[in-house]
């Protein structure tokens, strides 16, 4: 599976950070402001141009050293800007020194980046289109879509991935909680995923979650016609750290797309406001919920 960001194609077998990308970028602009090829920042590392490729794409984790260097090489005079770079970059190592739960869990596969931001996470706003929410989801319902997907039938597969989901759903508890703001198609309540039981469970399942203080939940019902967010569904992850810009994931049949630049970012905060403007209450979406939930 392929994923691609707004600076090219990225294979998934490379690692990156939030934090890591950001770095990386703020090393790209300076190196292009001050006119330098990579191989001219690479002959100051004392390193091939391949380094300097993986350091501005948030693949490696960057060393002090490296970044004091760059930032004299490209011709950086502000103590405070240099800071800044150094803290980003130690942050950075921070998150990649902490291994996550999920990397114990056969078939992850591309998931891997997505679980590892969200754990990382303070905020997500998710618009969906097709089906509910997996932090939302109950067991049943995730084991129907994964064997309705058609790409995994032996349970030795399939159970892992749905242990995977459901201890996603830890993080809408506890100190730290994460926020979940879910928008979700007026269709999505009404497809039988797993059956007539199995989707009743899961409605009553949504009308729980949204009683908690983490989380808000939408309905865009099927009279509010054209919105913006029809090309597809996403989510905004917002993190803790004011370095760190709100990156969007769009998940796609055969792949992922990630946006990772404060004015793409906006785009899509815009769609998704103005998309949550057309929706129902949230006490009107659980009066709907509750409504099909009966009508099953």
């Amino acid at each position: 599976m392929t994923v691609t960001v707004s600076r090219g194609v990225k294979q998934v077998n490379q690692t990156s950070t939030v934090l890591g990308r950001k770095l990386g970028s703020e090393l790209l602009r300076l190196r292009d402001a001050a006119g330098f090829k990579q191989q001219d920042a690479a002959d100051v590392l004392s390193a091939t141009p391949s380094k300097i490729v993986k350091m501005e794409r948030g693949w490696v984790p960057v060393r002090d050293p490296d970044v004091k260097a760059l930032y004299d090489f490209y011709g950086g005079t502000d103590p405070g800007a240099l800071e800044h770079l150094l803290q980003l970059a130690r942050l950075d190592r921070e998150r990649r020194k902490a291994k996550g739960w999920w990397q114990h869990f056969p078939n992850s596969g591309s998931l891997v980046e997505y679980i590892s931001m969200e754990d990382a996470a303070t905020r997500i706003r998710s618009w969906e289109l097709s089906f509910i929410p997996g932090l939302l989801q109950i067991p049943e319902y995730t084991r129907a879509l994964v064997v309705g997907h058609g790409n995994w039938t032996d349970p030795e597969e399939i159970d892992p991935i749905v242990e995977v989901r459901q201890k996603r759903q830890q993080r809408l508890h506890g100190e730290n909680a994460l926020q979940v703001y879910a928008v979700v198609w007026e269709p999505v309540l009404r497809q039988l995923v797993g059956g007539p039981e199995v989707m009743r469970r899961q409605l009553s399942h949504l009308q729980e979650m949204a009683e908690l203080a983490t989380v808000r939940l939408q309905v865009l019902p099927f009279h509010a016609g054209a919105h913006p967010c029809a090309g597809g569904a996403f989510h905004i992850l917002s993190f803790a750290e004011s370095e760190a810009t709100d990156v969007i994931y769009a998940d796609t049949i055969s792949s992922a797309l990630w946006v990772e630049n404060e004015e793409e970012s906006a785009k899509y905060q815009g769609y998704f406001d103005r998309t949550s403007r057309l929706s129902l209450s949230q006490h009107d979406s659980l009066q709907l919920i509750d409504d099909i939930r009966r009508g099953i």
